[in-house]
Order: structure tokens, then sequence, then C-alpha cells
């Protein structure tokens, strides 16, 4: 039985992964001006050495991804806070979080970014009091897809991990929860060939959500082998 709903943040409460994505292509074009924004779509939902080493590759001046990455800390990221996240807030998002507690799931927040920015962005998008845990990845040693930042937030739910669902959009999100042994929604993205082939369901949109067979009687969204299933949540 599904207790709770753990989100991530960029990608599937916030549409920010393009902002992202553009913010570190002109970053690298300062570097090297043949870089297109093409050879940087594989970065997205990647973990810092993932996303990073491609961008090194990409601009291929000698310097290593963590020199990269650090400059790009000391002169893009923060400006982070001041920049305005509610455009790019995906505004069904309060309904959503609304109808999932009425259903008396608990829901948190595990988010790769940092925990400055998740809560900035929670607070200023009015959602801050859904979340009972908001948990960021700069606490953790790995990034996703390594699992670990999962099972800290069930452990700090005091949930199983088998009684969460998670709600990801990413490839390495996907597999994080995956890996922590808890159901995955995975919402539906195709702009940066994200793969879903271990998410438990897909959804079109986080509307979706409350509808999935564990969490209600509704007949199932598309799952990833594109059946239709339906199902029951039983007490």
């Amino acid at each position: 039985m599904i207790r709770a709903v753990i989100f991530d943040m960029d990608g599937v409460l916030v549409d920010s992964e393009m902002l992202y994505l553009n913010l570190r292509y002109q970053f690298a074009k300062g570097k090297n001006p043949e870089v297109t924004l093409e050879e940087l779509y594989p970065t997205v939902g990647r973990s810092s050495e993932g996303s990073w080493g491609i961008v090194a590759k990409a601009v291929d001046n000698g310097m290593t991804w963590q020199e990269l990455l650090a400059e790009y800390k000391e002169k893009v990221v923060v400006t982070y806070p001041s920049m305005d996240f509610t455009e790019v807030f995906r505004k069904e998002a309060p309904d959503v979080l609304r109808k999932l507690q009425e259903k008396g799931l608990r829901l948190a927040l595990a988010s790769s970014n940092g925990l400055a920015i998740v809560e900035k962005i929670l607070r200023d998008n009015g959602i801050r009091e859904f979340f009972e845990v908001v948990v960021s990845g700069e606490s953790f040693r790995k990034s996703k897809p390594d699992p670990e930042i999962y099972i800290h937030t069930a452990a700090v739910l005091g949930i199983d991990t088998k009684d969460c669902l998670v709600a990801e959009d990413s490839t390495a999100g996907i597999t994080a929860a995956h890996l922590a042994g808890m159901q995955v929604a995975a919402v539906i993205d195709d702009r940066f060939g994200f793969d879903r082939s271990l998410a438990d369901f897909e959804v079109e949109k986080i509307t979706d959500i409350p509808d999935i067979p564990i969490l209600s009687g509704k007949e199932a969204i598309r799952r990833k082998d594109g059946a239709r299933q339906s199902g029951k949540v039983h007490a």
C-alpha cells in the first residue's frame, strides 16, 4: 500500500530543464563559440560528473569538468536566487498536491538541486506547506542515479521504500527511485531522450498522478509498455 508520494522538482513541479540547459549553453559558448545547444541536450537530468563531462568534451579547451563546474557555480549558480522560477512553475501542481493529501498520502520532495534554491522555488510558488520533508542532493556524496537520496527520504518519513511512489522525469531520477525499491511514475518529456524503461507508470502530465491505479480505482494511465491497466487501492 502506497503511503507517501515523493516528488522530484526540476522537470516535474517546475519545467526548468530547458532553463538550466540554456544557461549551460551560454556558459559553454563563452568558452567555445562552436558549441551547439544540441550537443548539450544529453546533459539534462544527469549527475554533475556525467553532465559536465559532456560540457567539457563540447568546450574542448583543456579545462576539466571539475574546473568548468566550479567556474559555472561561481558565475552562474550564484544568480539562481534572483531568477524568477514562477514562470516555469506548473500551475496545476497545488491542485495535484492537495488531491494526494486528501487521499491521506504524505508528501516529500527529493531534489538534486541545492537546498537554498529548492526552498526558494517552493516558497515563491506557494507549495512549501504541502511537503512534510524536503531533501537536497547536496547532502549526499553521490547524485542520482544513486538511490541514497530516496532511501534517506523514506527513512526520514519513517516509511518503507516499497510503500513510496516517486514522481520523476529523468533517466537518472527514475533509476534512483527504482534502485531504492520504490514505485515510479515517470512524467513524459521526450525533448531530452530520457529512458523511462524502469518506470512502473508513465503520465502525460502531473495531473494524472492522483489517478494511477495504486492510488485510486480509476483506469490507469499508460504504462511504460503502452498497455493500459486497471487497479484498486487496497486498504
